[in-house]
């Protein structure tokens, strides 16, 4: 059992299995030394930040079945390079962020405010 714990002090919690997210996908946003992007933001994806992504050079629209990636399409769970969800959230396209399911990590590049601003409203 892991003892990471999301940016609320809990334990994190399971960003997505369908498709399966993570670093190391397990459907959470772990990280560890290997992780130099820090994937530790679970976002939902809508097509603003996939657009945005895109543009930016990360295309996480197109499948990529050697590697088991399905592409992501709106309301899928993902686990986002903080510092890419920062740079969208300035630009006004931040996703919706799941709040247990974000690594406490993430808060070494962004705010815990920023994130409670686009949380969903689910939680």
């Amino acid at each position: 059992m892991s003892d990471a714990r999301n940016v609320l002090g809990s334990p994190l919690r399971v960003c997505g299995a369908s498709p399966m997210t993570g670093f190391a996908r397990d459907g959470s946003c772990h990280t560890g030394p290997q992780d130099i992007g820090s994937h530790t933001v679970c976002a939902q994806m809508t097509d603003a930040f996939l657009s945005y992504s895109l543009q930016r050079g990360n295309d996480l629209v197109t499948p990529v079945p050697e590697y088991g990636f399905p592409g992501l399409k709106p309301g899928d769970r993902w686990c986002v390079c903080a510092a890419r969800w920062l740079d969208a959230a300035e630009a006004g396209v931040a996703p919706p962020v799941v709040l247990d399911a974000t690594h406490v990590r993430a808060l070494q590049k962004v705010a815990l405010a920023d994130l409670h601003y686009h949380a969903l409203q689910t939680q």
